[in-house]
């Protein structure tokens, strides 16, 4: 018999593991809330002909595609068939796909709820998604996403306040981060200045990559793009630029001044950095002009949160686009978002040992079966604790009393709780505190006050 498996790239998680990823989930979802965000969910099947074409030509090979319901083949032409035209034979025996993202299913969800929304709309998603990409450490082909998105205004207070809520949320976990921010129209400005307006996606691109290959492969890659030796030696200052935000913007200022997309760039960034100045941000803020996210539809502002403390990739990222919702006839609606990475986030968690103790999620009491009159006794009991909150259970069979301790430990329940016959009469429980190994005597009616402490 063949040996259960589960696909490569994608996880089971125990109870403790859920009880940590919740968690995240939780913290996050408060702080959304806390903003005024509220969650919506979209299917995890969606039209590959709304999937289809967002994401460029890599993108479109990362889809997971679902076969037609019941003879899929029907519709195929046999001569493609024949010839083995994968991307015909596809399109005509796939009508669906998993989503590779929560952004364009968000886009849909506008469009097709646009007169049931109030404009601007704050919305939230925590789901999973799904890319047929090679498995590797810290990828997989099932992941979830948090996203936080406000569409239908170009304001910068809501730049403002996702900076603010990237704050609370690291601070709640107690993660050390930088928030590194940039504007994708200075990157337009230096491209227009150094003379090579047309080329500002392989710019981008190739700059955004300097923290991982360094100055030169990034150098070598701009001219294998066909960027001009002259314009390669006009950015390196650029990118090299150092100091204090202040600084970079003074300089910024002086090097942009022709032109008029890069000063708008500076003057966006100039009004989120002085909007913050005003908070009590805890965590570092940075103007980082290497900072040019992958996605080419981010236009005004773009986040991206480094761990300090952890050698790992972004844990979080964003920024504002402006027509998000064009590709589905709904041209001009401007909007921004962030995403937080929750598997990221679980190993940074994780490494740094910071997790809470005691979830609010676990089992605290378990009660020992000593027999069918405890049983009894102690039922009506159960409900009165799980009435107050308190997480309790009773082991389910008369066993040794040493399996029901071991079923306690291995399950991490704190407190286990002794009710035999004389206790029953006097109406008293013995409690053990596994944890210290204290044990001590309490009136059964003081149970719930004892447990809530």
């Amino acid at each position: 018999m063949q040996k259960p498996s589960i696909p490569k790239g994608t996880r089971d998680f125990s109870p403790e593991e859920m009880a940590k990823r919740n968690y995240i989930f939780d913290t996050i979802r408060s702080v959304f809330y806390l903003y005024g965000f509220k969650q919506i969910e979209t299917p995890a099947l969606e039209n590959l002909s709304t999937l289809m074409g967002k994401y460029g030509e890599e993108g479109d090979k990362l889809l997971f595609k679902i076969l037609n319901s019941g003879d899929f083949l029907s519709e195929v032409n046999p001569a493609d068939l024949e010839e083995r035209r994968l991307v015909k034979l596809t399109n005509q025996m796939c009508e669906k796909g998993l989503r590779y993202d929560l952004t364009v299913p968000f886009a849909r969800f506008v469009v097709m709820h646009r007169n049931e929304i109030t404009f601007p709309f704050k919305r939230f998603q925590i789901q999973p998604v799904w890319r047929a990409d090679r498995p590797q450490k810290g990828r997989y082909r099932e992941f979830f996403q948090c996203d936080a998105d406000i569409v239908g205004s170009d304001s910068l207070l809501n730049e403002v306040e996702l900076v603010q809520i990237i704050d609370e949320v690291y601070q709640r976990f107690g993660i050390r981060v930088c928030v590194k921010v940039n504007n994708r129209k200075i990157l337009s400005g230096i491209a227009e200045i150094i003379g090579e307006a047309d080329k500002i996606t392989d710019i981008t691109v190739a700059i955004d990559k300097l923290d991982k290959i360094g100055l030169e492969k990034v150098n070598e890659e701009l001219a294998s793009k066909g960027i001009a030796a002259e314009a390669i030696v006009k950015l390196q200052p650029i990118i090299l630029l150092s100091g204090s935000n202040r600084e970079k913007l003074s300089t910024l200022k002086t090097v942009l001044q022709s032109s008029e997309i890069g000063t708008k760039g500076v003057e966006e960034i100039e009004i989120l950095l002085n909007k913050l100045d005003q908070l009590e941000i805890q965590n570092e803020v940075e103007l980082d002009l290497t900072l040019a996210r992958g996605l080419n539809y981010y236009t005004g502002a773009i986040f991206e949160v480094k761990a300090l403390d952890v050698a790992i990739g972004s844990i979080t990222g964003g920024g504002r686009y402006d027509n998000l919702t064009g590709v589905f006839g709904m041209p001009g609606v401007s909007g921004v978002g962030i995403s937080f990475g929750a598997d990221r986030i679980f190993d940074v968690l994780n490494q740094l040992n910071l997790y809470p103790q005691g979830s609010g999620q676990q089992t605290q009491v378990l009660f020992v079966n000593f027999g069918e009159k405890e049983e009894d006794y102690i039922l009506p009991l159960l409900s009165k604790l799980r009435k107050a909150g308190i997480n309790a259970e009773i082991y389910p069979s008369k066993d040794k009393f040493n399996k029901q301790m071991a079923y306690a430990v291995d399950n991490k329940i704190p407190y286990l709780v002794k009710i035999e016959e004389g206790d029953r009469l006097e109406n008293k429980a013995r409690v053990k505190n596994l944890i210290t190994g204290e044990q001590q005597t309490i009136a059964v009616d003081d149970l719930p006050g004892f447990f809530s402490a």
